[in-house]
Order: C-alpha cells, then sequence, then structure tokens
C-alpha cells in the first residue's frame, strides 16, 4: 500500500527545531530557514488556508510545532498551511515504513527505519514483544514479509 497520511501533525510537532521564520514578507509569504542545512525558502500561506493559518491554538500544545502547522478545530486534523509550497524536506518526509491499524482501522504501531518500534497500545506491544523483538533476519524484505504475517495473524492490518 502507498504512503497514506493519517493527518495527527505529530511529524510537526518539533519542527520549529529545524523551520523558523526569518522573514515576513506580506501577503501570507514568508522566508524560512532551514537551522540545520542553512537552506533558505520562500513560502505561501494556501489561499484555502487563511483562516486556518490564523488559529494560533497549536502552540498551545505544542510549542516547538512548525510555524505552519494547524489543527482544523472542526475535525481535529492537523494541515499544512503552506502544503503547496512546503519545503523539500517536507515533501521527502514519510512517518513510517509500516503503520500497524487496529481491528477498528485507529493506528495502534508504527514500524521507522531501522525497525523502530513505537507503539502505545499494550496489546500490539506483547506481540512484537513475544514474536518480532528478537528476528534476527538480516534482508529487510524478508524481515517485512516475516512481520506482516505475524501482525495480520495478531488481527492487524498493516500498511507499508
Amino acid at each position: 500500500m502507498a504512503f497514506e497520511c493519517q493527518q495527527c501533525g505529530e511529524c510537526c510537532h518539533h519542527m520549529a527545531q529545524v523551520h523558523t521564520i526569518k522573514e515576513v514578507k506580506g501577503d501570507f509569504t514568508f522566508l524560512v530557514n532551514n537551522q540545520y542545512t542553512g537552506e533558505k525558502i520562500v513560502v505561501t500561506v494556501d489561499p484555502d488556508k487563511y483562516d486556518l493559518f490564523a488559529d494560533i491554538r497549536v502552540f498551545g500544545d505544542h510549542p516547538e510545532a512548525c510555524p505552519f502547522l494547524r489543527y482544523h478545530p472542526k475535525d481535529n486534523l492537523a494541515y499544512c498551511t503552506v502544503h503547496m509550497t512546503r519545503p523539500e524536506i517536507c515533501r521527502d518526509y514519510g512517518c513510517w515504513r509500516m503503520l500497524i491499524l487496529d481491528s477498528r482501522g485507529k493506528r495502534a504501531g508504527r514500524v521507522m527505519e531501522h525497525r523502530a518500534f513505537f507503539s502505545d497500545d499494550d496489546d500490539l506491544a506483547h506481540v512484537w514483544k513475544e514474536c518480532i523483538d528478537d528476528l534476527t533476519e538480516p534482508d529487510d524484505a524478508v524481515w517485512d514479509t516475516i512481520v506482516i504475517g505475524i501482525l495480520r495473524k495478531a488481527g492487524y492490518t498493516v500498511r507499508v
């Protein structure tokens, strides 16, 4: 399956450490500086997100969030308000190698690059510890196939 963003916003909760607004150019246009690479890029708030951009409540819960991350008050989904002109680092980002969904289709866990497992689901954590933690298969493609089979047998859906 192809990557499908769940609009949780987690990927952007600490991006203020990376992206800072260097200059406000006006008309919803900003010069952004990448703190790590020194790259500067001009971004513009998407016209359909002007009102959303004005809502800065996200920074109360996530003070290090990207300056352009917002949550819609109606659906509480995360939106990049500069999605059309976002920096390349944002365009290249995929937040998981495997997304693990429970029987209701809700995110139960993620596997990041290098097989790092993250989950708040106790049942999934147990399956991982008992059946997957000690797998030593060196080939990533084979490891993925084995892990997906174990997780599906345990009742989870896996997106890769």
